[in-house]
């Protein structure tokens, strides 16, 4: 049985991370100084980065996805993908309605 995935595949997708936060610090006006002073690293680490280099510590990625203002993307990462038996069960679940009735009590401030 073939593998999923192999290293190669990581290998170029690190490789296209690194390639994307080089871009990233460019448009930004840093040099590699600066940037990785930002990011707490050293330059040669920044530069092992924006290689692809796969021994980066993911603690420096966080720090340089901060620096972008992009952090959030990390929530992307390994998040639980909804089966199709769960979107069908979804889609068939009555949706609940707002009660007939019911007034909304509105209170305003009038003049004095």
């Amino acid at each position: 049985m073939q593998a999923m995935f192999s290293n190669e595949d990581t290998l170029v997708a690190i490789a296209a991370l690194g390639a994307r936060l080089r871009a990233a610090r460019i448009d930004k006006g840093d040099s590699q100084a600066l940037f990785a002073q930002r990011l707490g690293v050293s330059v040669p680490t920044l530069r092992d980065m924006e290689k692809g280099t796969p021994t980066v510590s993911v603690g420096a990625w966080a720090a340089a996805l901060w620096m972008l203002s992009r952090l959030s993307d990390l929530d992307l990462v390994l998040k639980k993908q909804e089966s199709l038996f769960e979107r069908v069960a979804r889609a068939r679940k009555p949706r609940q309605r707002a009660a007939k009735g019911k007034q909304v009590l509105r209170t305003g401030r009038g003049a004095g």
